[in-house]
């Protein structure tokens, strides 16, 4: 088993690359294997609404960056975790148009996320991280993947580097993170055998405006 991490931060030594090791850690030391990369410094535009993913059906989009570089690793684990920093009480501009697009080709190429292990989580100052965490989690939902819950909000605080290590209660909420989200990943790889999922349902679109 594999879970695979998108630290949407530009910073991989931050408060959310910290908060996502501190998951990550939890969920090597039950045993699975993990990789967490770093895109927040990288040049991701937005969709382009192109339909170029659609007509190809080739796991990839047209717009061949570190989308298309991440989207086979994505595909292949068996959780993933997103972080995000807060920014104007939102997810960055570069995780959501990561996101945006990762989620619209896997969605479009056969529903390739579907009941996979996600989870979220958020690094902020003082306030929007229930926003940002509450974003995230909609890639999820969409998608029929498996949310992991804590015992709290996914959000850790802190603004400079390191001050999100004395948020105890941060902290706990990380590590129960990835506690539970080990514990996921085993009980769907037992269960697997014995209980087959539900079959794919062919979605039903309903434009409002005739």
């Amino acid at each position: 088993m594999k879970v695979f991490a998108i630290n949407g931060s530009p910073k991989s030594d931050g408060n959310t690359a910290y908060a996502m090791k501190t998951v990550l850690c939890e969920i090597a030391d039950a045993g699975i294997v993990t990789e967490l990369v770093t895109i927040g410094g990288e040049l991701i535009g937005g969709c382009l609404s192109c339909g170029g993913c659609v007509r190809k059906q080739n796991r990839r989009c047209v717009i061949d960056d570190k989308v298309n570089e991440c989207l086979p690793a994505m595909i292949a684990a068996d959780g993933i975790l997103v972080g995000s920093p807060v920014y104007y009480s939102g997810l960055n501009g570069v995780i959501k148009s990561f996101l945006d697009r990762a989620f619209y080709v896997a969605s479009v190429n056969g529903n390739l996320f579907r009941h996979k292990v996600g989870a979220a989580v958020a690094a902020v100052r003082r306030s929007g991280g229930i926003n940002t965490f509450d974003q995230l989690n909609k890639y999820f939902q969409i998608s029929e993947m498996l949310v992991v819950s804590s015992n709290y909000w996914n959000v850790i605080h802190g603004a400079a580097k390191n001050e999100a290590e004395k948020d105890n209660e941060g902290v706990q909420i990380m590590q129960l993170l990835g506690k539970n989200f080990a514990w996921l990943l085993k009980t769907l790889e037992y269960a697997k055998p014995q209980i087959p999922p539900p079959n794919i349902t062919q979605k039903i679109k309903t434009n409002f405006i005739r």
